[in-house]
């Protein structure tokens, strides 16, 4: 897909924001949601999405929005660091399908990362355990602001 192109309501984290299908919720308010990711690349690997725009990418989000965004992204990762522990934080988003994006919705990813532990392959390992995300989400929230 393209960097033009029209929203799909059927995608997968529009399903999420309606309830259609479940998340490991970590954190949301009026404007963002933070969740943790069914593919992780390594453990604690988050996402955080804007609740009302209809952005595809980086290129389509306002302003105001994008704000919005980034201020999730930076207090989920903070908690991922006190929770988690990690010796390092990648934090990526993706524009277009060249540049690796799958699901055409605004979102980026906070990916934990440790020393001597290799990135995981997005998707090769399967989809979570969803209790096991479900906890994961739990610790960090605990650690949300703080």
């Amino acid at each position: 897909m393209s960097l033009d192109g029209v929203y799909d309501e059927q995608n997968i984290f529009a399903r999420i924001l309606r309830g259609e299908v479940p998340a490991a919720r970590i954190r949301e308010d009026d404007a963002t949601l933070a969740f943790m990711d069914v593919f992780p690349q390594s453990r604690g690997h988050a996402l955080v999405i804007h609740r009302t725009s209809k952005a595809r990418n980086l290129l389509e989000v306002s302003a105001q929005d994008l704000c919005a965004v980034m201020g999730a992204v930076q207090r989920v990762t903070r908690a991922v660091r006190a929770a988690l522990a990690p010796d390092g934080i990648v934090i990526t988003q993706f524009n277009g399908a060249p540049a690796g994006q799958t699901i055409f919705h605004l979102h980026v990813h906070i990916i934990p990362r440790w020393n001597d532990v290799p990135l995981g392959r997005h998707g090769a390992g399967g989809m979570a355990d969803f209790q096991s995300l479900a906890k994961l989400a739990g610790e960090i929230a605990a650690h949300l602001d703080s």
